[in-house]
C-alpha cells in the first residue's frame, strides 16, 4: 500500500511554519480548486505536542474567525486539528502558496492571542464535549506561535525539507 503524502514529509527536518500539504483538482478541467495547508505549530517529535483541550479551542477560534472574515468566509473549507497535535489543517478554495495565506493565518493567531470572552461553540447544544476547553493555554500556544514563527517567517518555514 502507498504512503499518503502526508507520510512522505520528513518530519525529521521538518519545522514549525505554513507548508502546501496537498491540491485537489477538478476531475474535469484538472484546474486546482483547493490547497491544504499544514500549519505546524511545534516541532514533530522535538517538542512536546499541543494539549488536548488548548488544540480544542483553538479549533473553535479558529474555525470561527475563518468563517466570519469578511474575504476568508466563502474561500474556507476546513479548519481542524492534526491528529498528532503538533498543528492544524486548513483548506482553502484556489491554488495557492503559503505566502499567499501567510497574512490571514497571522491575523488569525493574533485573533487567538487575545481572544477574551466565552470560546464560540463551547456549550452542549453547540459541541459535542464543550467542556474539554483552555483558553488560557490557547492564548499562550497561539501567542507563542505568532511571535516566534508568523511574525519570522523564513523559506525554511514555508517550504516542506527534503
Amino acid at each position: 500500500m502507498e504512503k499518503i503524502e502526508s507520510f512522505k514529509v520528513n518530519h525529521v527536518l521538518l519545522k514549525r511554519g505554513i507548508y502546501v500539504s496537498r491540491k485537489d483538482y477538478d476531475n474535469e478541467t484538472g484546474k486546482v480548486i483547493a490547497t491544504t495547508f499544514d500549519i505546524r505549530m511545534k516541532e514533530p517529535n522535538r517538542e512536546p505536542v499541543i494539549n488536548i483541550a488548548e488544540l480544542h479551542t483553538i479549533e473553535h477560534l479558529g474555525a470561527t474567525f475563518l468563517r466570519n472574515h469578511e474575504k476568508y468566509k466563502n474561500e474556507t473549507i476546513y479548519f481542524g486539528p492534526m491528529g498528532c497535535r503538533t498543528g492544524f489543517y486548513v483548506i482553502f478554495k484556489g491554488d495557492l502558496k503559503s505566502e499567499d495565506v501567510k497574512d490571514i493565518i497571522t491575523e488569525m493567531f493574533e485573533f487567538m492571542s487575545t481572544f477574551e470572552g466565552d470560546i464560540p461553540g463551547a456549550d452542549p447544544y453547540s459541541c459535542g464535549n464543550y467542556l474539554d476547553q483552555n483558553l488560557l493555554n490557547a492564548r499562550y500556544e497561539s501567542k507563542k506561535y505568532l511571535e516566534e514563527v508568523l511574525y519570522n517567517l523564513k523559506e525554511e518555514n514555508l517550504v516542506y525539507p527534503n
